[in-house]
């Protein structure tokens, strides 16, 4: 007797198609993608405009510029452009060639030889001319070992970003950061740029060259289907780094 009905087998297989329908279904569905935000960089500094100390005045010092200045960076918050030319190249070869021979030998010169003479047994056949010859043991090693290995890098980095000073160091050296997000195809590129450049290298228009900046790091990298076909599967990597072989 049973006290709860018992499901059928058909009602069990109609479940277990009905939860792959819908697990199909999901799969099948578009992603949705959300916008990557851009690295935090150093958050800008906030300066209040000057009082007008003359009313009425034709020029007003918070917003007219000196008459021989010019518009390059030298104050925190302005911004320069940064030219991204960056080539590099790497060779390094490296050929080992080692060898080693070496060989034993141990006999026997003399084995009572003179004793059995003495005692009147010379004819036992031992020959004292040749008994030492033919070694009784004797042992020889031989190793070799070649090695060689190359590897080669280069790569070649063209942009443009602008940068924000974030403070002005002593010598006229100013701290730049800047960072950039291109959006294609669902395929999100970023670029960072920080470092040192002196003020005295920017050119007239607010230009400056990445080869001129100090202690620089720029970072370009993706996020997006290709960044992800660019790597191997999480169970591939879990499986790299248990795998003792």
């Amino acid at each position: 007797m049973h006290i709860f009905p018992q499901p059928k087998q058909n009602d069990l297989v109609s479940a277990i198609l009905t939860l792959g329908l819908l697990v199909g279904a999901y799969a099948c569905a578009p992603a949705t993608t959300q916008s990557v935000p851009t690295p935090l960089l150093t958050q800008g500094v906030e300066i209040p405009p000057p009082a007008e100390q003359n009313p009425g005045s034709l020029f007003n010092p918070a917003s007219a510029e000196m008459l021989f200045a010019d518009n390059r960076a030298r104050r925190v918050g302005d911004i320069v452009m940064i030219n991204i030319v960056e080539n590099s190249q790497a060779t390094n070869k490296a050929t080992t060639d080692a060898s080693r021979d070496s060989s034993i030998g141990m006999g026997i010169e003399h084995l009572l030889d003179q004793r059995l003479i003495n005692m009147g047994l010379s004819g036992l056949g031992v020959d004292r001319d040749n008994f030492g010859d033919t070694p009784l043991i004797r042992a020889s090693s031989t190793s070799e070992f070649k090695g060689d290995g190359e590897t080669k890098r280069e790569s070649t980095i063209t942009a443009t970003v602008g940068a924000r000073v974030v403070r002005v160091l002593q010598g006229g050296v100013l701290q730049v950061e800047g960072a950039r997000e291109i959006r294609v195809n669902n395929e999100t590129q970023i670029i960072v740029v920080r470092g040192l450049v002196r003020s005295t290298d920017i050119d007239q228009d607010n230009t400056i060259p990445s080869t001129h900046m100090a202690d620089a790091t720029i970072e370009f990298y993706g996020m997006g289907i290709l960044a992800d076909k660019q790597r191997p599967g999480w169970l591939t990597r879990i499986l790299e780094n248990v795998w003792p072989f």
